[in-house]
């Protein structure tokens, strides 16, 4: 069965409103004899003739007068759906939005992102969902409002900015025998180490660096999250290895030291869905992270 014309339901609510077909035809800028083909087709579509001769005008059938008000509500429906979005009243805003990002993210940029909206929007809440089920279809299905790490592979339709780069460094505890002297890849290479892979990974970019060096690290321990790292350091002689930006709290009081070994930078994306793109709303959102990573700096 073919779909039906919606093009029909505006000619229907002018047709209805005016009861003229010469009146008709001149709102929707067409002549008397394209808006009576048109008046044809709507009561083939409908099955009922709408307006009948009375005398020297036109009158509605029962079936018209039924229609009227409820193509008049459709109609109106649908020119607001495509009329631009009304001004956003951030001080009326009351949504829950989710953001789906690791725990560094969250202890470093949480604070100050769950500040700067409420300083626009308070009736708005922010949910910060684990990175454990990332998945493509969290965003299309709007489960998720943005997704914040390192972009990796996404769908093709996925939207995807920078938010700043990050690179990684070392933390031990206060006194710890690398805070004092030169740390040099041997140095380094030769302490105590925590690894940090949600997947328990004990290698990774830094091994590959050192073993370039002909050097070995000894990882006697893994833990899935940099905060864990960064607890278990603060209380031994580990070394943690983690990113500069996301731990800067975290690291109070700790020794901190750019890793004597060259690694590649990582770039600390947002992504969204197409879907979202234009929503006045999502965007006050993404200008809201994007204000509090640039200000972070």
């Amino acid at each position: 069965m073919a779909s039906p014309d919606l093009n029909l339901l505006f000619a229907l609510d002018i047709l209805l409103t005016e009861g003229s077909v010469a009146r008709a035809a001149q709102r929707l800028r067409l002549s008397p004899s394209a808006m009576s083909r048109t008046l044809a087709r709507l009561r083939e579509a409908t099955g009922d003739p709408l307006l009948v001769r009375a005398g020297r005008g036109l009158v509605p059938t029962p079936r018209a007068l039924e229609l009227r008000q409820q193509t008049g509500r459709v109609v109106q429906d649908a020119e607001a759906l495509l009329r631009p979005a009304k001004l956003l009243d951030l001080s009326r805003l009351d949504r829950t939005f989710t953001l789906r990002t690791n725990e560094g993210f969250v202890e470093e940029f949480g604070p100050p992102l769950v500040a700067r909206i409420e300083a626009d929007a308070p009736g708005v809440r922010v949910r910060f969902a684990p990175k454990s089920d990332k998945d493509v279809a969290s965003l299309r299905e709007a489960a998720v409002d943005l997704e914040i790490g390192v972009a990796g592979e996404t769908g093709p339709e996925v939207r995807i900015q920078a938010l700043f780069r990050d690179r990684f460094i070392g933390a031990v505890r206060a006194g710890h025998p690398l805070s004092r002297g030169a740390i040099t890849p041997e140095r380094f290479a030769a302490g105590r180490h925590i690894s940090v892979s949600r997947r328990g990974r004990e290698r990774g970019p830094i091994d590959e660096a050192l073993s370039q060096l002909g050097l070995q690290r000894t990882v006697v321990c893994m833990v899935s999250g940099f905060s864990a790292a960064l607890a278990m350091a603060r209380a031994s002689d580990l070394i943690a290895s983690v990113p500069e930006r996301h731990s800067h709290g975290a690291r109070a009081g700790m020794f901190s030291f750019p890793l004597p070994v060259t690694t590649v930078e990582v770039t600390i994306s947002m992504l969204w869905h197409p879907r979202l793109d234009a929503d006045p709303a999502q965007r006050w959102l993404r200008d809201c992270v994007r204000e509090v990573c640039t200000s972070s700096r």
